[in-house]
């Protein structure tokens, strides 16, 4: 009888297993540069020719390995990493499968320098499809250097679908770029053929990694966020609303320092976005979990580029969270004049590792210290005013009338029981937004104590503060307070109304008219009664009164028209309600070139900063921008 059921022969089987592991150039290069990091290499040199087709050598000054141990890495399921199953729930390591050398070098020709600093010489192996044709000593310092030469010379069929040098080359530099973002405190440096891609010195601060990489623009376009939740911590680095552009963006993942590709816990950032950038801009992100052991199975994927998150939609939760508590802190006001900001000093922004001290080559699973300036987040406190003060000082109570709380009442409750900022005009809590959070934690209030403010040009509010100055924009500042107080409202039964003495009567075209009587119940809750009067007309029976300028008629015709046919500020809006509330927010501001008495100035400020997102309006535009006292004298080359 014929068999047909073979045992595969070792070479065959390596290269089965190569194919998992080793998919192209840019996969040597992860493999082998995380086996130098796991190897608490302080220095990692890749180099690469043809982009990496023809060679790819890795050079670390890790502990280097003796001569039993090289030969023994060279056996498929050989590693240092892990004893026994149990290990996989609470690895730390980069690499822990033991197939990668292995693996490599049965599609390649390979050799390995090596060397344990308790050996007097290291050794030097050579390798041939996955056969070892030659073991001597080497003299070399302590560490491995790994050549690979003629990728798939013996898998001619894998080499055919191999892209063009640099296709490889940018594959491979996004490999190294990942790595060197986990690990800040290693030198890394990336040739390829005679140009240098990469050169990269050790920094305790990422965000000065992030500056050799990107640059200094890119660096300061960051915030520092970071919370906790369910045992899990975050940390990331977010882009400033007002930088965010669509089209192409940095995303980077790591769970204890090792990068993975997970899609929902990105949308999850993007989520936190909302109403603070246009819809189709996509925000650099740079998220850091710290995953408490046995809640992510990080064995799911050869190149262990995926993981299986036991609870994913808590930790999709907690980076929505953290990073849109983020997005409420100063740091992520837009700046008057960005290079001027960017130039400004910062503290470093250190790692640090489970066991307190940062240590070179071992995995980071924190990126902050508590009061790093210019972080923000749900744990730790950590904003850019950290230490000082933020409630803002007793500004000069001028005449005049005027109530920016969109319900026309005053909150009779004493400033100093909600955090309010204190004296800021006329009467305790004027202006401050019911439900809204308090305006005496560093995430929502000014940076600094506001000792002057005016209007400017009758559509802008030029604030003195501690630090320098805040240019608000009147109506984007509206648009927040009036956004945010329609959203809280909905779940309390909606704004009160004012009764017209008579009805006011719309005739609407046949759309605009079956849409304002699908919708009735939403726009009561807004403050507009409405009902249909026959004849494709509708009568107004109560209005809103957001602020003495409103025109009642006009707002609700343009939101009928907006609500009708669309417009891109309503593309980013999750629901109905969200709809109304966008479109009553920019339709019932106050407007630019409207004059405002001193008090109504001092009230919208106020509630500006009584709000959950005060920097940033419904449209994803700033409401407000900085200029610090350091970019005023830099300015005037003080």
């Amino acid at each position: 009888m014929t068999r047909r059921i073979l045992v595969l022969p070792d070479g065959v089987a390596n290269q089965i297993a190569a194919g998992e592991v080793v998919e192209r150039p840019a996969s040597v290069v992860k493999e082998l540069v995380e086996n130098a990091l796991d190897a608490r290499a302080t220095r990692v040199e890749v180099l690469l020719e043809g982009g990496g087709k023809r060679r790819i050598r890795v050079s670390d000054n890790g502990t280097g390995m003796s001569r039993e141990d090289a030969l023994l890495s060279l056996d498929r399921h050989a590693t240092s990493k892990i004893r026994e199953a149990g290990d996989l729930a609470g690895v730390r390591t980069f690499g822990f499968r033991g197939e990668a050398l292995p693996s490599i070098a049965a599609v390649a020709r390979m050799s390995l320098e090596t060397r344990d600093p308790g050996d007097e010489a290291g050794t030097s192996i050579r390798i041939e499809g996955g056969r070892i044709v030659a073991v001597d000593d080497h003299p070399r310092q302590p560490g491995t250097s790994v050549d690979v030469r003629t990728l798939f010379h013996n898998a001619p069929v894998r080499a055919r679908f191999l892209r063009s040098a640099a296709a490889e080359t940018r594959a491979a530099s996004e490999v190294v770029i990942a790595l060197a973002l986990a690990h800040p405190g290693v030198a890394l440096t990336l040739r390829s053929d005679d140009r240098v891609l990469l050169d990269l010195p050790p920094t305790e601060d990422l965000l000065g990694r992030v500056a050799a990489i990107w640059g200094e623009d890119a660096a300061g376009d960051l915030i520092p966020v970071s919370g906790e939740g369910n045992g899990f911590g975050l940390r990331a680095l977010v882009q400033r609303p007002d930088r965010v552009r669509p089209g192409f963006r940095r995303a980077y993942l790591f769970n204890r320092g090792r990068p993975f590709r997970e899609p929902a816990l990105l949308r999850a950032a993007d989520r936190a976005y909302r109403t603070t950038i246009p819809e189709g801009h996509r925000p650099w992100v740079f998220l850091y979990l710290q995953a408490p052991d046995g809640t992510v199975d990080v064995n799911v994927h050869p190149a262990k580029a995926e993981v299986r998150f036991r609870d994913l939609a808590g930790v999709e939760r907690l980076v929505e969270e953290v990073v849109r508590d983020g997005l409420r802190g100063e740091g992520s006001a837009a700046a008057l004049d960005p290079q001027l900001a960017r130039a400004r000093p910062r503290d470093p922004v250190r790692p640090f590792t489970e066991g307190g001290a940062a240590a070179p080559g071992t995995l980071q699973t924190s990126l902050f210290v508590a009061g790093a300036p210019g972080s923000t987040g749900v744990a730790g406190g950590l904003g850019e005013d950290a230490g000082e003060d933020p409630t803002p000082a007793s500004l000069p109570e001028d005449g005049g009338d005027g109530d920016w709380s969109a319900g026309g009442k005053t909150d009779p409750e004493p400033a100093a029981d909600r955090g309010v900022p204190r004296g800021t005009g006329g009467h305790a809590g004027a202006g401050v937004l019911p439900g809204s959070p308090s305006a005496g934690t560093d995430a929502a209030v000014p940076p600094g104590s506001a000792s002057r403010i005016w209007q400017v040009l009758d559509r802008y509010i030029l604030a003195e503060v501690r630090d320098g100055l805040l240019l608000i924009d009147q109506h984007a500042a509206h648009e927040r307070i009036l956004f945010e107080r329609i959203i809280r409202a909905f779940d309390q039964g909606g704004i009160e109304a004012q009764q017209l003495l008579f009805p006011l009567t719309l005739r609407l075209s046949p759309p605009e008219y079956e849409m304002v009587t699908s919708m009735t119940g939403l726009f009561a809750r807004v403050g507009f009664q409405v009902e249909g009067f026959g004849g494709n007309t509708v009568a107004v029976h109560a209005v809103p009164d957001p602020h003495p300028h409103f025109d009642a008629e006009r707002a609700l015709r343009e939101m009928i028209e907006e609500l009708t046919h669309g417009s891109p500020l309503l593309r980013s809006a999750r629901n109905q309600v969200e709809r109304l509330a966008m479109s009553f927010a920019c339709q019932g501001a106050i407007k630019a070139g409207q004059p405002l008495a001193q008090r109504e100035i001092q009230e919208l400020f106020d509630s500006l900063f009584a709000t959950e997102l005060p920097y940033h309006d419904v449209h994803g535009r700033p409401t407000t921008v900085r200029l610090t006292r350091a970019e005023l004298e830099r300015t005037f080359g003080r």
